[in-house]
């Protein structure tokens, strides 16, 4: 499963720059507005230490990491729901993207131009959250003309849909009109259900991405702003200088990476932070297949089962499923081998209805 996570925010604010140190693609960027037009696009492998411990353990063949795919969008405007700024264009790509991460200008720097010519990061998300919420607002009317007319049908289960998604769409449309994301819509999961089809951009998991220069990882005003508005929204921000992002990509050496992160002062890279992140806020669980041949992490939702989870490798796995071997990659840890792992009984038979848990590492049994 790959996560699918568009960039987005104002021109100028760092998109392309973080994009390309992500992937270590070089989107073009340059100092002016819409220098991105056609949205590009970069696999990301997901940093996990576990799969590191994995390889040494069984010294497979091949090493596979789970991914994320990253879209580096054009920078949106105020007026991009009507068009502004090729703003309906722009949007169309938000909509084919699974989640936002919404990246915002928290430096400042007279050399690189702001649209606005001011740094005001509450505002710049005002701009991009009203656009956002007027797009799907049009989308909301234009649904709900559509399931009015559905209402004078015969068929009375046409009926019953069109009414349930009149009532969730009548939640919704309150908190558009205040330019707020539809999300924080108070929706039962039927709701949630019959709206899916409206493809609503706001109903999209958004993270804030603080893009900083070398001076604001410390105390930074601008990004304690952002994190406010983050956790208002029930959502994460995490901290990028996009100038020591894009010097670590070009850094190979995994010793070398850390000195550099010590230097610095970080723990952890601003877009490891970002990827984890992002893992969160959708719900995702990784699992791994260890052996001789090959290390690999999967990416699976919360309450996956264990069917489930061997369909993400092959549809015949779920097909044919009989049962999984499952251990924890704690119990690896603390009984250093696969071998002590079953000779202290924590290798365990787990059947059809088993949730599968981060950090599973698991051996399908099938038959088709």
């Amino acid at each position: 499963m790959a996560l699918n996570c568009g960039i987005v925010g104002l021109p100028n604010v760092g998109k392309s720059t973080i994009f390309s140190a992500l992937t270590s693609a070089k989107a073009e960027i340059a100092n002016y507005p819409f220098c991105t037009i056609d949205p590009n696009y970069g696999i990301v492998a997901v940093p996990d230490p576990r799969l590191d411990v994995l390889v040494q353990k069984f010294q497979p063949k091949r090493r596979v990491p789970a991914t994320i795919e990253f879209v580096d969008i054009a920078g949106l405007v105020s007026g991009a729901s009507k068009g502004e700024g090729l703003g309906n264009q722009f949007l169309s790509h938000i909509r084919e993207v699974g989640m936002i991460a919404h990246v915002v200008r928290c430096f400042e720097d007279p050399d690189v131009i702001h649209v606005s010519n001011r740094i005001d990061p509450t505002d710049d998300i005002d701009v991009i959250h009203t656009e956002l919420a007027l797009a799907d607002l049009e989308t909301v009317d234009k649904r709900m003309d559509k399931l009015q007319k559905q209402l004078r049908v015969q068929d009375p289960q046409i009926r019953k849909d069109s009414e349930k998604e009149i009532a969730a769409l009548e939640k919704i449309r309150p908190l558009l009109q205040a330019g707020k994301p539809a999300r924080l819509a108070a929706l039962e999961e039927e709701e949630e259900e019959a709206i899916r089809s409206s493809f609503l951009i706001t109903m999209k998991k958004e993270i804030f991405v603080c893009n900083v220069d070398e001076k604001g990882l410390g105390d930074n005003p601008y990004v304690d702003e952002v994190r406010r508005i983050a956790q208002s929204l029930a959502s994460e921000a995490v901290v990028i200088c996009g100038k020591y992002e894009a010097e670590l990509a070009d850094i190979q050496d995994p010793n070398e990476r850390q000195a550099f992160l010590a230097d610095i002062g970080l723990a952890e890279s601003g877009l490891s932070s970002l990827i984890h992140s992002a893992y969160r806020q959708l719900g995702l669980r990784t699992f791994f297949t260890a052996g001789a041949d090959e290390c690999r992490a999967w990416t699976i939702r919360a309450g996956a089962k264990a069917p489930q989870a061997a369909g993400v490798i092959h549809t015949d796995f779920e097909r044919g499923f009989i049962k999984a071997e499952v251990y924890s990659f704690d119990d690896l840890v603390t009984y250093g081998s696969e071998a002590a792992v079953k000779a202290a009984g924590k290798l365990r038979q787990e059947g059809k209805d088993y949730v599968v848990q981060d950090g599973d590492i698991v051996f399908f049994k099938f038959n088709v």
